[in-house]
């Protein structure tokens, strides 16, 4: 496998994750990778500020608020003026899981990998496949990588 592969497998990955993420209850649909890579951000710098996130991200600041405001509005993060700033705020993970982060948590991709895989019988492989990977390729080891 090469680089290329590598990445292309990851975007499959990831529109197969989004597709077994529950459809949000009384918000609008659509934005769920920008809202999953804002998260991201926030839990591994907590107290950040929208611009900050931006930067880290890549994603322009008005989507970068917009998934804050929606991430708020679930209850999954919350925003505190930022004492040396008081125009500011910063923005971390909330302290308790929010009914829709348990929501979340609690769906299985199995349905949505059942899809992407066409009904083959390789659904437990897969599975467990990915399962070894997440084991040893979490959020934590892309600290390992170099950065630009």
């Amino acid at each position: 496998m090469n680089g290329v592969e590598l990445f292309l497998l990851g975007r499959t990955l990831m529109k197969i994750g989004e597709e077994a993420m529950p459809a949000p209850r009384g918000g609008p649909a659509g934005g769920t990778r920008a809202i999953l890579i804002v998260l991201s951000d926030i839990v591994g710098h907590p107290g950040s500020a929208i611009g900050e996130i931006a930067e880290r991200t890549g994603l322009p600041q008005s989507q970068v608020s917009t998934a804050v405001a929606r991430l708020r509005k679930t209850g999954s993060v919350v925003a505190e003026p930022d004492p040396d700033d008081r125009r500011r705020s910063l923005v971390r993970k909330a302290d308790e899981d929010s009914d829709r982060v348990a929501e979340v948590r609690s769906t299985t991709i199995d349905a949505a990998l059942t899809a992407a895989l066409d009904g083959s019988d390789h659904l437990a492989e897969v599975t467990d496949a990915l399962a070894v990977l997440a084991r040893h390729l979490g959020p934590e080891s892309l600290t390992h990588l170099r950065t630009p």
